[in-house]
């Protein structure tokens, strides 16, 4: 018998047993055919299982399909297909309020312009002032207050003239007819005052106004009538005293030479009114 000795490199440790034999099952039996089937349903689970997996990253994660898409869609739209601002119901209700706003202001101005009337009626002038005032400040700047303005002006401007403040009735009536210039009244007032403070000329001139807008004004013609003596004797009084002040200046300079100005007569011609001057020695 010949003994033989294990090699040196190998291991001195015994083989691993051999791996047991797969466990049979009873599709062991089951013809060939049928892999191919189990083989498609394989792939099918495994592909829902991927999709499912997918949506499961696309819930918490941002794929890159999704890093297109901006959080606010409105943003990423052209500007003339981005929704527009609702405004009207805002702006229909400012220009409600604002409506509502004049009427109350008109409303509390005629109740105030009402009240003066009273006032003035029972003599009490200064009171009724105020209430026409009142009337001019809470219409002020409103392009839809100008009848009630101007007769708040004249109004007051007759005040004025029952008081014998005939400038400030001028000014009131001269506001009153910037409002309407055809407001025959304020013409009738304010000439009234232009004839108190002897302003015949301008009395005439607005008498004549009113006879333009209407001519049939007998009172009109009346005042014209009478006045126009009146403002001739103005213009002639007027004359004399400035004659008389050039005079006084006349002889100041021409004393010096041993003269007067009674040596120049001022000789008037019927005819234009005019005047001349002659030397007399």
């Amino acid at each position: 018998m010949v003994l033989i000795e294990p090699h040196p490199s190998d291991s001195d440790e015994p083989p691993p047993p051999p791996p047991p034999p797969p466990p049979t099952s009873s599709t062991d039996t089951t013809s060939d055919s049928t892999f191919p089937a189990a083989a498609a349903a394989a792939a099918a689970a495994s592909s829902s299982s991927n999709v499912n997996n997918g949506d499961a990253a696309s819930d918490g994660f941002e794929t890159a399909s999704e890093r297109g898409i901006s959080d606010n869609e409105e943003d990423d739209l052209p500007l003339d297909q981005q929704p527009s601002e609702q405004k009207g119901p805002d702006s229909y209700q400012d220009a409600l309020n604002d409506d509502e706003l004049k009427e109350k202001a008109l409303a509390q101005a005629n109740d105030a312009k009402m009240e003066g009337n009273k006032l003035f009626g029972n003599g009490q002038y200064e009171e009724a002032l105020l209430q026409y005032e009142i009337a001019l400040q809470v219409t002020a700047d409103m392009p839809t207050a100008v009848e009630i303005r101007s007769i708040c002006h004249s109004n007051r401007a007759v005040c004025y003239l029952k008081l014998g403040r005939y400038e400030e009735t001028i000014k009131e009536c001269t506001k009153a007819l910037e409002l309407n210039p055809s407001y025959i009244k304020a013409l009738v007032r304010r000439g009234e005052a232009h004839e108190k403070l002897e302003h015949f000329e301008e009395a005439i001139s607005d008498m004549k106004k009113i006879l333009e807008l209407d001519p049939s004004n007998h009172q009109a013609m009346k005042t014209i009538y009478r006045l126009e003596p009146l403002a001739a004797e103005k213009r002639e009084k007027m004359k004399e005293e400035m004659i008389g002040k050039l005079k006084e200046l006349g002889n100041s300079v021409l004393g010096r030479f041993g003269m007067s100005v009674d040596n120049f007569k001022a000789v008037k011609d019927p005819n234009t009114g005019s005047y001349s001057i002659s030397f007399q020695r």
